[in-house]
C-alpha cells in the first residue's frame, strides 16, 4: 500500500491533487447536487472540510480537467463547458465592525471583477454585487456560479456583542439578498457555514435556498467515512487501534451516514496519539458561557430530545442552546422519530469520546473550578477508583466544590440551582470518558447515574438537602431496588447516595453501601 501526503491544513484542491495528497473524492455527492437543484445551504462544524468543498466545486465548474483525473466526476463532467464563478470568503481574519465587514465586502468584490475581468462602479455593495452577476453572464454567455464560504463568521465571531453582531447580520442580509433578485443570472450557488440563521434574519426572503444540513443523502459530504478509512487511508490505519479510532473521532451524523472529524482524523495519522485535536484548536468560551449563564444541567448533554425547528432557531436575539451545541459540533444527531405523521422528534448526544470529555472539562471551568485544582481532581478520581477508595472518594468529592472562590459563588447565581451540584459531579466523571448512564431507567424509577470502571459498578443518588430531607439519597437506591438489575454480572456494586447544600455550598452527606458479587438485601 502506497503511503500518500497527508493534506493537513490544505483547503486547495489543486493542491492536494498536484502534491499527491490523499484525497476522498466527493465528487458523486457533487454531481448529485448540480444534477437536482441549483441553490444550496451546508451547515457544519469549524474544521470539516467545508473550504476545501467549496473550492473543488469552484474547480469543477471552471473546467479545471486535469485535477479531476482519477476521480468519479472526470468521465461524467462536460469539460467544454466553463462557468464564471463568484467566490466570497469571510473564513479569514475577524471583523470587529460594520465598517470592517463593509471593507472586506468591497475587498472580496473587487477580487471577483479582476478575475472574471468585470468593471466594478461606485454602487452600493449590494448594486456592485448584482452588477458583478450580471457582467459576469453577458461576458461569457454562461450562467454565473456563486460560492460562498463561511458565510456566517462575521457574526459568529461577535456573538459577545449583540449590537455588533446585529450590524454583521443586517450588513450580510443585503448582500446575500442580491443572491434572490439576481436568479436569472445564475446556475448554482452554494453557500457554507456553522450555524444556520434564520431566512428571515439573514436570507432575506431566499426561500429558494434548499437546506440539505440534515439531509440523510447528504451526511457525508464533509467528513470521512468508516470505508474511507479502510480504503483510502489503509496505509495510515495500520498499526493503529481501529476501535479507539472509531471511539474517538466517528459518531458525527446528519441522519445518514456517520462521519469522523477529518482533522482529528489527520492529526492522528501524522502524530500517532491520540487526543483531542479538534477541541484544542478552539476553546468554545461562548458556548460555555452561554451555557453556564443558563444553569444548563449538564447531565443532559449525554441524551437530549427536540425538534428540527428548534435546532434550526438560531439568531442573534434567540440562541437555542441545542440548536448551538447542535450546530458547532458538541452534539450530534442518534436518531430520528416519526411517532405521529409530521411530528419529528430528533434525540441528540455526543458524538465521540473527544467531544465529551474535553466539552466536560471546558464546563468545570465554566462552573468555577480552577483548571490545575480540576484537573488534579480528575487524576485523583481516576486513582480512588481504580483503588476502590470510597473514603478517599468522599474526601476528594468534598474538594470539588471546596476549590470553588467563595466570590465565584456570589457573583454567578447559577449556584442557587437544583441541578448545579450535580452538573460539576457529573462532569468531573464525563471529563475522564468512563462508561456513564444517566437516569438509568428500572422497574423502581429511575437512577441518577451508574458507572462501571474496571469490574466495578457504582450507583449515584444526588439530592439537595434545601430540598429533601437529609439521608434520603441513599435510601432511594436501596428502597426502589436500583441494584438489582446489576446484579447478574457478579462484580461488586457501590451504592452511593451524596447530598449537596445550596447555603453551605459543600458535600453535606456522603454515604456508600458495597453489595459483593452474589449478594442479596
Amino acid at each position: 500500500m502506497t503511503r500518500l501526503k497527508l493534506p493537513i491544513g490544505i483547503q486547495t484542491f489543486s493542491k492536494l491533487r498536484e502534491d499527491g495528497c490523499y484525497y476522498v473524492d466527493k465528487t458523486p455527492l457533487m454531481l448529485k447536487l448540480v444534477e437536482e437543484g441549483t441553490h444550496y445551504f451546508l451547515s457544519r462544524p469549524r474544521r470539516f472540510g467545508k473550504s476545501l468543498l467549496i473550492d473543488t466545486l469552484a474547480e469543477l465548474f471552471e473546467g479545471n480537467e486535469p485535477l479531476f483525473r482519477g476521480l468519479y466526476a472526470h468521465e461524467r463532467w462536460d469539460w467544454s463547458r466553463r462557468t464564471p464563478v463568484i467566490r466570497l470568503s469571510f473564513a479569514e481574519g475577524v471583523l470587529h465592525s460594520r465598517a470592517d465587514l463593509d471593507a472586506k465586502i468591497e475587498e472580496l468584490l473587487a477580487e471577483n471583477e479582476t478575475r472574471l475581468a468585470a468593471s466594478g462602479a461606485a454602487l452600493s455593495l449590494s448594486g456592485r454585487f448584482s452588477q458583478l452577476i450580471r457582467q459576469a453572464h453577458a461576458l461569457t454567455g454562461e450562467r454565473v456560479v456563486v460560492l460562498v464560504d463561511e458565510y456566517d463568521k462575521p457574526i459568529l465571531d461577535n456573538l459577545t456583542r449583540p449590537e455588533i453582531a446585529r450590524e454583521m447580520r443586517d450588513g450580510l442580509r443585503n448582500l446575500y439578498s442580491v443572491i434572490k433578485g439576481q436568479d436569472a443570472h445564475i446556475r448554482f450557488a452554494f453557500l457554507t457555514g456553522v450555524s444556520k440563521f434564520s431566512k428571515v434574519s439573514i436570507f432575506s426572503g431566499l426561500n429558494n435556498l434548499n437546506d440539505i444540513t440534515v439531509d440523510a443523502e447528504y451526511s457525508a459530504l464533509c467528513g470521512y467515512t468508516e470505508h474511507d478509512l479502510e480504503t483510502v487511508f489503509a496505509p495510515e490505519v495500520e498499526g493503529l487501534d481501529r476501535d479507539e479510532i472509531r471511539r474517538w473521532y466517528n459518531g458525527y451524523n446528519w441522519t445518514g451516514e456517520s462521519v469522523y472529524n477529518p482533522f482529528d482524523v489527520l492529526l492522528l495519522f501524522q502524530k500517532r496519539q491520540f487526543r483531542p485535536w479538534w477541541f484544542e484548536t478552539g476553546t468554545p468560551r461562548f458556548l460555555v458561557d452561554v451555557l453556564t449563564e443558563r444553569g444548563y444541567f449538564t447531565p443532559n448533554l449525554a441524551y437530549r430530545q427536540t425538534s428540527l425547528e428548534l435546532l434550526s432557531t438560531f439568531d442573534v436575539e434567540q440562541i437555542n442552546s441545542d440548536a448551538l451545541l447542535f450546530q458547532t459540533g458538541y452534539l450530534t444527531i442518534h436518531k430520528v422519530e416519526e411517532p405521529l405523521t409530521g411530528y419529528w422528534v430528533y434525540t441528540l448526544g455526543y458524538p465521540n469520546h473527544e467531544v465529551e470529555t474535553s466539552l466536560n472539562a471546558a464546563l468545570l471551568i465554566g462552573y468555577g473550578v480552577d483548571g490545575q485544582c480540576a484537573f488534579a481532581n480528575r487524576l485523583q478520581l481516576l486513582r480512588l477508583l481504580e483503588t476502590g477508595d470510597r473514603a478517599g472518594l468522599h474526601g476528594l468529592f468534598d474538594a470539588f466544590f471546596a476549590s470553588i472562590p467563595s466570590d465565584w459563588f456570589r457573583n454567578n447565581p447559577i449556584a442557587r440551582y437544583e441541578g448545579y451540584y450535580a452538573s460539576v459531579f457529573y462532569s468531573y466523571f464525563a471529563a475522564l470518558g468512563l462508561d456513564i448512564v444517566l437516569e438509568d431507567a428500572s422497574r423502581g424509577g429511575r437512577l441518577d447515574m451508574a458507572v462501571r470502571f474496571k469490574g466495578q459498578v457504582y450507583l449515584f443518588e444526588f439530592k439537595v438537602v434545601e430540598l429533601e430531607p437529609e439521608g434520603r439519597a441513599l435510601q432511594q437506591i436501596k428502597d426502589r431496588g436500583y441494584a438489582d438489575k446489576y446484579r447478574a454480572d457478579g462484580q461488586p456494586i457501590h451504592l452511593i447516595g451524596v447530598e449537596f447544600s445550596r447555603e453551605r455550598r459543600a458535600v453535606v452527606g456522603f454515604e456508600v453501601e458495597t453489595l459483593t458479587a452474589g449478594a442479596i438485601d
